[in-house]
């Protein structure tokens, strides 16, 4: 159903990993975000784009939570990095 969304609609495959970052984030799914983090640098977001995305939240899941997330894509940018 995921792939059938995502290839029916008219939002890219970048932009669609950065929502779905967003979601996991908002849900505090760690391996969703590793997941969508991982995902997002292949199509071709910068890790300042990934960092943004979580920020973004701030006033909505608050700073506990995107603490956390940032500490979860962090993860994948450094593996990505070596």
């Amino acid at each position: 159903m995921g792939k059938a969304a995502r290839e029916a609609g008219p939002i890219d495959a970048k932009t669609s990993h950065l929502i779905q970052l967003a979601a996991a984030s908002a849900i505090r799914s760690e391996g969703s975000v590793h997941s969508h983090t991982r995902r997002a640098l292949e199509a071709g977001a910068t890790p300042d784009e990934i960092r943004h995305a979580i920020i973004l939240l701030a006033s909505t899941i608050g700073f506990p939570t995107i603490s956390a997330a940032l500490s979860w894509a962090e993860e994948i940018i450094e593996k990505e990095r070596k």
